[in-house]
């Protein structure tokens, strides 16, 4: 029962943007704040308001433009308090005042305020240890502020709070209801916006029924960064009284001026409708066949940035795909060669070895393993870079930014087939020069009949070829996505 009695007592919450402000875009191109007056060295921008920056003896505030017209009221103020040294100053001070206090000593608004104050106080005036705190401090308009003793003898409520450098901002919720003034603190360690608790409660409290909202800072011989990055305003009504609608608020002028624009606006509508249906009487009554498919057909011609940003990656995928398949065939077609070149050595070898029974000892088993194994070697630096470039495409397929160290793996496999073949070619050259008698001319060994596509030379200028052109495509495909992430 307490519970629906409670729920029933909640008042009705309206929000009030002309006192309120919240980033992103909050300040115009001007740079000014919509509805709100800033001064002294208060900054703002996109997301915040800077009321003063960390260095000494800087004032700032920032000031509703209008009056408030609504008794009860309730604002979330969002801030950090940050700076280097272990101990800040001077401090943060949310207002809510008759007039509006744009520049003066008390944490850089005006003194002798008709309303109420809460001050984030970072600086210890007095030596009691009791800083930073929250105080709330009231005035009629003629007291002076107490500076050195922290408002203690002027605070009607007041609590102890660290707010300095908090890894989340720090959120405070002041409500003003029934002649009940209330203060709650988000401590700013946890990034729940609802995890708030209780600091300070002022009972029989009577405000000024209209007001200005503000909140202002200063520096001393400490400085801090004081940063405002919302304020929002809300109206509270009571339960059982009539919420004021929006239309109570418009002037009865202003009224019948917006009145009369949406009849012509509504009557240029009818206009154009009536000249749409003369000009084209073959679609009237079709389904379908509206003003709006015209234009619904003609955005079906052309393709969005990202549609066209998918066509220009697969059909770039589908070109690399086509080429890595051709040099893959290219290489088996290298690799038949080079088995085919090996067997040709092998029979030669062979035959040489029969033809010159006395001279069997002078090539060794052992050279002709190394030659064997040279051989195989080269075999297995093809394969290895047939399954390089399956891995380049496979890479190529799923990374949106390709680098460039497969073309610089893929450039070492060509050069290390290049090597391993000049050093096949001077071993077979001294096995020939060894089995041939010195009366005899020395010549290359005539290769049996077998159909042949390429010739050495041909397979290094077809080699260096195809590094060249791989090369050149991936440099281009970077360069055009480079082009391409210029539009974002």
């Amino acid at each position: 029962a307490q519970a629906t009695e409670g729920a029933a007592a909640a008042p009705h919450r309206r929000f009030e943007y002309k006192y309120s402000f919240k980033g992103p875009h909050l300040v115009q191109a001007d740079g000014t704040v919509p509805f709100w007056l800033h001064t002294g060295n208060a900054i703002p921008s996109a997301d915040q308001i800077r009321i003063t920056t960390s260095l000494k003896s800087q004032k700032g505030s920032v000031w509703t433009k209008n009056k408030s017209i609504f008794e009860y009221w309730e604002v979330e103020v969002t801030f950090r308090v940050t700076g280097r040294g272990r101990i800040g100053a001077d401090g943060l001070a949310i207002w809510f005042t008759e007039e509006q206090g744009l520049e003066g000593p008390v944490f850089g608004a005006a003194d002798k305020w008709n309303g109420i104050g809460i001050f984030f106080d970072s600086f210890d005036n007095d030596g009691k240890k009791n800083n930073p705190g929250v105080i709330v401090v009231g005035n009629n308009g003629k007291l002076l502020y107490d500076h050195q003793n922290d408002g203690s003898t002027q605070a009607l409520a007041s609590c102890q709070r660290d707010f300095r450098n908090k890894p989340y901002p720090v959120r405070v919720k002041i409500t003003y209801y029934q002649k009940t003034l209330t203060v709650l603190i988000n401590n700013g360690f946890t990034p729940d916006k609802e995890d708030y608790e209780f600091c300070a409660k002022v009972e029989d409290m009577v405000l000024p029924s209209q007001g200005y909202f503000g909140v202002s800072a200063a520096t001393g011989g400490l400085a801090d960064d004081h940063d405002v990055l919302s304020f929002l305003t809300f109206q509270l009504t009571e339960p059982g009284k009539e919420t004021p609608t929006p239309d109570a608020e418009i002037p009865q002028k202003d009224k019948e001026k917006y009145q009369e624009e949406f009849e012509h606006f509504q009557q240029e509508l009818d206009k154009k409708k009536e000249e749409f249906q003369r000009e084209h009487p073959d679609v009237q009554g079709q389904p379908g066949k509206t003003p709006c498919a015209f234009f619904l057909a003609a955005d079906d011609v052309f393709e969005t940035v990202s549609d066209r940003e998918l066509r220009q990656i697969f059909e770039g995928q589908n070109r690399i795909h086509l080429e890595i398949k051709q040099l893959n065939r290219q290489l088996d077609m290298i690799l038949d060669e080079q088995r085919k070149y090996v067997s040709a050595v092998t029979e030669e070898i062979a035959k040489r070895e029969a033809g010159f029974p006395g001279q069997q000892g002078q090539v060794s088993q052992q050279e002709i393993e190394t030659v064997m194994k040279t051989q195989e070697e080269v075999i297995r630096q093809v394969k290895e870079i047939r399954s390089s470039v399956t891995d380049a495409l496979r890479t190529i397929s799923g990374a949106q930014h390709p680098g460039s160290a497969g073309v610089y793996e893929t450039t070492q496999h060509f050069n290390d087939i290049k090597e391993h073949l000049h050093v096949v070619k001077r071993d077979i050259e001294h096995l020939v020069q060894r089995n041939t008698p010195s009366s005899e001319k020395q010549k290359c060994p005539d290769l049996p009949p077998f159909p042949s596509c390429l010739s050495t030379m041909h397979f290094f200028i077809f080699v260096a070829v195809q590094t060249v052109l791989f090369i050149g495509y991936v440099m281009y495909r970077s360069q055009q996505e480079a082009a391409a992430k210029k539009f974002f």
